[in-house]
């Protein structure tokens, strides 16, 4: 599988509270948070579902990864999705591991590992 997703026993806005404060643990800010929702009623489309998108961003990983590699930063920042399918609410991610195995390289596959097993502790820890 090429995501990891987990179901929420929270409403929408406390999951999305709940991985906003788990990201702070593990040193991620939010650079930003937008609702796909929204944007796409505004823009006339009718999507009924809501759909959060946080763009999450941990400065010391990113600039590792940013000096072993110029093509990585394609992957960053990290997002971290909220949305409602059916009623119940689900929070995933990409598996940064897949992702960075196209760059061939050992050094930035282990610091995906790494911060792929933050970003899974947070959402496990949210939900």
């Amino acid at each position: 599988m090429y995501h990891y997703t987990k179901e929420s026993r929270f409403s929408m806005e406390e999951t999305i509270a709940r991985v906003k404060e788990q990201l702070q643990k593990q040193k991620f800010g939010v650079l930003w948070e937008f609702s796909i929702q929204e944007t796409l009623q505004k823009k006339g489309f009718d999507f009924k579902e809501p759909y959060t998108v946080l763009e999450v961003c941990n400065p010391g990983e990113a600039s590792q990864i940013l000096a072993e590699s110029k093509l990585a930063g394609y992957f960053l920042p990290c997002k971290i999705v909220v949305y409602e399918d059916g009623g119940k609410v689900h929070v995933g991610m990409v598996k940064l591991t897949l992702l960075f195995e196209h760059l061939e390289n050992e050094t930035l596959a282990n610091i995906a590992r790494d911060i792929e097993k933050q970003l899974r502790d947070v959402i496990d820890q949210s939900v």
